[in-house]
């Protein structure tokens, strides 16, 4: 029987490029077409086509939840806001000398590092192509900014910079994207 098998095929490509509840979700309402057309009287065959003809190349449903991806959408919203989150952190920094707080160097580089992984993340799941790849780079990516965010915030707390406005800005801003992240994370998980 070649009309399941199209329809199996059709399946097997968004499984295979689609997280498994995604894929099923899309493989039911084909196989749910595939069956409305069976009870129109249409032979397998023609039921088949016509179904994924319905429902249009799989490749290009694939591109299409790829580029509407949760990850990819937060990966944007955090790039973009990134710059704010900077500059209210080194105002900060440079006006409260952020290099004679007491924060051991190894914490520094961590952190840095830290930063320079997530916006690679970031970056990477707003470019790359593979719906998968875009959920790893973009979850890791926001685990890795909030990470940072949470630290800064401790960092500022425990030293007590002055001036204390640039804290609170610094320390609001920062609240909000680890907000920001946790409400992101379970539509990018789902």
């Amino acid at each position: 029987m070649a009309e399941p098998g199209l329809i199996d095929e059709y399946c097997a490509v968004l499984r295979g490029a689609l997280p498994a509840a995604l894929a099923e979700e899309v493989g039911d309402g084909l196989v749910e077409a595939y069956e409305a057309c069976l009870r129109q009287g249409m032979a397998q065959t023609e039921a088949a086509r016509s179904a994924v003809a319905e429902f249009g190349d799989p490749e290009a449903i694939v591109a299409e939840f790829t580029r509407i991806s949760p990850a990819r959408r937060a990966a944007a919203t955090f790039l973009l806001t990134g710059p704010l989150a900077g500059v209210c952190w080194a105002a900060l920094l440079l006006s409260g000398k952020g290099w004679d707080w007491p924060v051991p160097l190894v914490a520094r580089v961590l952190v840095g590092g830290l930063l320079l992984a997530s916006i690679a993340g970031l970056i990477t799941a707003t470019r790359t192509k593979c719906y998968r790849a875009i959920r790893r780079s973009g979850v890791s990516g926001c685990l890795g900014l909030a990470t940072v965010d949470a630290s800064m915030i401790m960092a500022a707390i425990l030293v007590s910079p002055r001036p204390p406005w640039l804290a609170a800005a610094a320390i609001t801003v920062s609240a909000a994207r680890i907000t920001c992240v946790a409400r992101s994370l379970r539509p990018m998980l789902a």
